[in-house]
């Protein structure tokens, strides 16, 4: 029996080992694949900048943000929002003043025709055929009848049926969050207080340090392995641990002591992780023609 290569292609079976392999190199086809966890950020880190946060502000959907970085967005989508909306009443004030224009064109086109219909008590016979009396006959020509005064230069864009008119939509008002994408605002950013480890071996900078943050209440090391949640009145962020077996039993703050709620706890995201079912949506496609067989 003769002997074929491991990924030959003159069968009639065509793997899909095989058609993967050949439409890569090729430059056809879909890609799909999933990141790893060196592709999403620590659960230290600013979602914008994807660097660790020096002043940590946290939303109510848990997204991390450096207060610097998120601030910066919202003052630059404001003014982006602004312009937006001037452009739009821009628009609007345009429309009406040609609705105005067209409301009195119609009047006077009304009053023009009453004028006429008075005018013409006697009525004339109507003729099927205009007649051009220069030349003696019918005329097929589109320049007659006042018709040469309209613009037969059907080839630009205002005369083509493709071509329409630009119109602005009203902006949203509110800014939007860059992960969630619900209204944002400033007052809702809620100030975030990591417990660093205190380790006085350790002559590393923060930012160098492995286990940088402990959970204030049973000093566990933070990292995107351990859930966490940030309480509310004070920003202190312990483990969910912490939450379900001592802050859940009397809805006590640990530290101050002050009774806390439901809405206290604010699950933080946590970071990337070697776990497939940690993070969600972690699936990258790059789309490209399709290799037809």
């Amino acid at each position: 029996m003769t002997r074929h290569a491991r990924n030959c292609t003159a069968g009639a079976v065509y793997t899909y080992h095989e058609k993967k392999k050949d439409a890569e190199a090729s430059g056809y086809g879909t890609q799909t694949q999933r990141l790893g966890k060196e592709a999403v950020k620590d659960f230290d880190c600013c979602s914008l900048t994807l660097q660790p946060c020096k002043d940590p502000v946290v939303t109510k959907d848990g997204y991390l943000f450096d207060k610097m970085a998120i601030l910066e967005y919202i003052v630059a989508k404001k003014r982006e929002i602004s312009k937006k909306m001037k452009e739009y009443e821009k628009q609007m004030t345009k429309e009406k003043s040609e609705l105005a224009e067209l409301a009195a064109a119609e009047k006077e086109s009304q009053l023009k025709n009453f004028v006429k219909t008075e005018k013409n008590i006697v009525s004339t016979p109507i003729r099927a055929f205009k007649s051009d009396d220069r030349l003696g006959g019918t005329s097929v020509s589109n320049m007659t009848e006042g018709r040469d005064k309209h613009l037969p230069s059907f080839w630009i864009p205002s005369k083509t049926p493709e071509a329409k008119k630009n119109v602005i939509k009203k902006p949203e008002p509110n800014v939007l969050c860059p992960m969630t994408g619900k209204p944002l605002k400033m007052k809702d950013l809620i100030d975030v207080k990591f417990t660093e480890v205190k380790d006085p071996d350790d002559k590393q900078s923060l930012i160098l340090k492995k286990n940088r943050y402990m959970c204030p209440v049973t000093h566990d090391i933070l990292g995107n392995s351990v859930p966490c949640a940030v309480l509310r009145t004070t920003g202190d962020v312990v483990t969910l641990n912490c939450v379900e077996k001592i802050i859940k039993k009397d809805w006590t703050h640990p530290l101050t002591g002050e009774k806390l709620t439901e809405k206290d706890i604010i699950y933080l995201e946590r970071g990337g992780t070697g776990y497939s079912t940690t993070n969600n949506g972690l699936e990258a496609k790059h789309e490209r023609p399709v290799l037809q067989a």
